[in-house]
This record gives structure tokens, sequence and C-alpha cells, in this order.
């Protein structure tokens, strides 16, 4: 994911009082799997996909649901 996205998650978050040993255990999985995913050392968006989102100018956020991207 890129940095904005991550960021987003990690205020996210913190706005939910939600810590990533939380996060892990909600979602079943061991934590350094969410430390990887929020440092940006995994998770990443596929390589094909990033070139399709390059090339129309696009970019991949994370907002809440609810909210409009505009």
């Amino acid at each position: 994911m890129n940095d904005r996205v991550r960021e987003a998650v990690k205020n996210r978050l913190k706005e939910k009082g939600i810590s990533q040993g939380q996060l892990a255990t909600l979602l079943e999985v061991e934590r350094p799997s969410i430390t990887r995913l929020l440092s940006g050392t995994s998770g990443k968006v596929p390589q094909l996909w990033q070139e399709v989102l390059d090339a129309l100018d696009l970019e991949l956020v994370a907002i809440p649901k609810g909210q409009n991207a505009d």
C-alpha cells in the first residue's frame, strides 16, 4: 500500500484506541504481520496494479466508510 493508506490506517487505529496487537488478534494473524503491513515492508500493491494506477494518474487512498474522496 502507499504511504497515505498506511498513514490513514495508523491514524484510524489511534482514533479507535486499537493497538497493532489488538488488530492482529481481531484478524487472527501474528502481530509482526501487522507491523510489516504498516511499515511498508509487506502488503505492497502488486506491480501491475501500481503501473495501471500510475498510467492513469490515480492513487490508492483509504478513507473512513461513508466519506467521499472528493
